[in-house]
């Protein structure tokens, strides 16, 4: 096994962003593999990383083992055939605060500032039982393919839903005040999800956007809608190349 899993952009299509990864609690990078195509395939450069450790308190803080983790991740890509901007942090589940933590600590030295993120299905400080496996399944996803996906993978671990997240690190990630652009992402049927803080966070940060996916479950990036959604974080990703101006506007609608 490698260390990373990457997707690359179709072979004569220049490359328009590398796009980092970072699985959740009990997931693979092979969890990724389908996002993480449909991302190459409009010509990004994906790395998809292992899941960050996030069942004990980081003694150097939040966000501290992750960043040089991710820092390491980023700096190979660069060596092996560069790094190509924007680079975007796109993150699930604990995944996701780790990046919101790490933010954090990005404009130390050492740490390269990403140039936006997506962070998807962030846990609030709701708890729930993993109970069984289909319990589990349900709490993540209603996607046939998805739950296939996670239920073949012997290196998927059952039960991790109900690991106990440090509440430094939720602290850290829920009242991060980074500057960078933010794509936040929950489908509406999440349990774990705690709305009322993600909308807070989208209207205090300067420059975040709230997309809410009806009918998703914790798992929105791998969920029934995976089309929506990609196509979601692919007009996100565009958006960054003009300065956050959406590439298409509706002017009259029907409907």
């Amino acid at each position: 096994m490698t260390e990373y899993t990457d997707h690359h952009a179709p072979e004569g299509l220049r490359t328009r962003g590398t796009i980092i990864v970072v699985p959740g609690r009990g997931e693979t990078r092979a969890t990724y593999t389908r996002f993480g195509r449909r991302l190459a395939a409009d010509a990004y450069r994906v790395r998809v990383i292992d899941a960050p450790d996030v069942s004990a308190d980081d003694p150097a803080g939040p966000g501290a083992a992750f960043g040089g983790l991710l820092t390491e991740a980023v700096e190979s890509a660069a060596a092996e055939d560069g790094v190509i901007r924007p680079l975007v942090l796109v993150g699930a589940d604990s995944g996701a605060l780790a990046i919101a933590a790490f933010l954090g600590r990005a404009g130390q030295a050492g740490v390269r500032q990403p140039d936006a993120v997506v962070l998807a299905g962030l846990p609030g400080r709701a708890a729930t039982a993993p109970g069984t496996w289909e319990d589990e399944l349900d709490v993540r996803t209603s996607c046939p393919t998805h739950r296939g996906t996670l239920t073949r993978d012997p290196r998927v671990r059952r039960g991790s839903l109900g690991d106990p997240i440090p509440d430094a690190l939720l602290t850290a990630a829920h009242e991060n005040e980074a500057a960078v652009p933010a794509l936040l992402l929950v489908g509406d049927a999440d349990p774990l999800a705690d709305r009322g803080t993600l909308g807070r966070a989208a209207k205090s940060l300067p420059r975040a956007r709230l997309a809410v996916v009806r009918g998703a479950h914790h798992d929105v990036l791998n969920d029934l809608q995976h089309r929506s959604v990609a196509a979601e974080v692919v007009t996100f990703l565009e958006a960054l190349r003009d300065g956050l101006t959406p590439v298409v506007t509706v002017e009259a609608s029907a409907w």
